[in-house]
């Protein structure tokens, strides 16, 4: 009997860019098989620095106004492998079906926190800011590592 293995899928994460693209977060970002921005772009330029690494899912944040941001969504769902992800800007607009729409991970921003949690079988991730520094939070993106049904989260500190 032979065994298949996958390979891994890795999703950068990056949130609340606020109109800042560091480098430090162009060089995390590289690599990756897709990116999730979750919101508070801010600028179209935002995107068009991250489009070259890798194709973009986008949701819309409160500080995405204007006509560059209007066909944007409020929220998106990505399946990659056997993960269902579903990504909005505030944690306070996912809704309740989570299992019924079968997601498997929560990708969030708008607090500017870094954060992993799993809560009812469902990971949620918010990669913080990476641009720039509110209070004393620290500048973060992060990554899902997905084999099959296998999702990994990991945060990392851009900038000390």
């Amino acid at each position: 009997m032979t065994t298949r293995r996958t390979q891994s899928s890795r999703i950068g994460l990056i949130s609340d860019t606020h109109n800042l693209v560091r480098p430090e977060a162009l060089a995390w970002l590289a690599g990756c098989d897709a990116i999730v921005h979750a919101g508070d772009i801010c600028n179209q330029a935002v995107l068009d620095a991250l489009a070259p690494i890798a194709p973009l899912t986008v949701v819309r944040g409160n500080n995405d106004t204007g006509s560059w941001a209007s066909s944007i969504p409020t929220h998106a769902t990505l399946d990659v492998q056997q993960v269902r992800i579903f990504v909005v800007h505030d944690i306070a607009d996912v809704p309740r079906n989570l299992h019924d729409e079968g997601v498997r991970v929560v990708v969030t921003g708008h607090s500017h926190k870094p954060l992993i949690v799993e809560r009812d079988g469902v990971l949620f991730v918010n990669p913080g800011s990476a641009g720039p520094r509110r209070f004393r939070l620290p500048i973060s993106a992060g990554i899902l590592t997905i084999d099959g049904a296998h999702v990994e989260a990991t945060l990392h500190t851009l900038t000390p």
